[in-house]
């Protein structure tokens, strides 16, 4: 076993893990965060994205042993005292999914995306998020819901 200290959504954690704990796992697992999905533990689809010290990242390929000390943000860390995030909310508002399955790893992405670029063109959209897929959508209102999110977010009006 191996101790590790995390901090998950601003709150620390400290447990005791099996060192070929994937991160994916300890999320759910450990801290009961089921936002976070499985979807091919090859990181190949990407239901799986969260962000590690500001950076997404496949939890499916990565150990919990290597986000020791590490700021993890999941899905249930961007909404704030009952808000939804403006990703989260532009998913609803532009139908940006369909089963939900893939759409927390696709909102983690784009909100590293959102970060690096605030203001995306529609190809910069669809290139930061080649590494989520998407069995259900044509992926048009994932964009849409991705700008709708990156202009609340620089204080824009928004429609819908």
């Amino acid at each position: 076993m191996a101790t590790i200290t995390v901090t998950v959504n601003g709150k620390s954690y400290t447990n005791d893990v099996e060192p070929r704990t994937l991160l994916v796992h300890y999320l759910r697992e450990h801290l009961n965060l089921t936002g976070t999905h499985i979807g091919c533990d090859t990181s190949q689809c990407g239901a799986c994205v969260v962000l590690v010290d500001g950076v997404s990242v496949k939890s499916c390929t990565m150990l919990a042993v290597q986000a020791d000390g590490a700021n993890v943000l999941t899905i249930e860390g961007l909404a704030q005292n009952g808000q939804l995030h403006p990703l989260q909310e532009g998913f609803w508002e532009c139908h940006g999914l369909q089963c939900g399955y893939c759409t927390p790893g696709m909102i983690m992405a784009a909100y590293d995306l959102l970060q690096q670029n605030p203001n995306p063109t529609d190809e910069e959209v669809r290139h930061g998020l080649e590494g989520n897929l998407c069995r259900c959508t044509g992926y048009h209102n994932i964009v849409r819901a991705v700008q709708y999110a990156a202009a609340k977010m620089r204080s824009e009006e928004v429609t819908v």
